[in-house]
């Protein structure tokens, strides 16, 4: 699926997604990311090793919900799967890109991080 206009122009705002993982006996995991697009998928980035990182390995659904802060009545959810880790040259690209919008400089090297790239199965926008 393609990334709806409407969908990508609040992903490219910076809201912060909440994602929703699965874990090993089945439970909900659930953190707050920063969120872009890359191409025609939603972006999020994580360390290699984290909770989410390993659920995703598992599992690669994720579902993630988004509040626009000046209309907290008009939510977005996403529901898709991880179609692609990217690390190296190219994952840094996409989590510098990420933290410019976020914080308006390059993200540290202090950690490994990978870009992970979700292709979008279902979304709502507004309630």
């Amino acid at each position: 699926m393609s990334l709806n206009p409407e969908l990508r122009t609040a992903l490219e705002g910076t809201l912060i997604a909440h994602v929703a993982t699965v874990l090993p006996d089945g439970a909900p995991h659930t953190v707050p990311v920063w969120v872009g697009t890359h191409d025609q998928h939603v972006v999020i980035m994580t360390g290699p090793g984290s909770r989410k990182a390993r659920n995703l390995r598992r599992d690669p659904r994720v579902a993630m919900s988004l509040t626009p802060p000046d209309n907290p009545f008009a939510p977005i959810v996403v529901r898709g799967r991880v179609v692609e880790w990217l690390d190296g040259t190219q994952g840094w690209r996409i989590i510098d890109d990420l933290a410019h919008k976020y914080i308006g400089a390059p993200y540290s090297r202090d950690q490994d991080r990978v870009a992970l790239l979700i292709e979008v199965d279902h979304y709502t926008l507004g309630m």
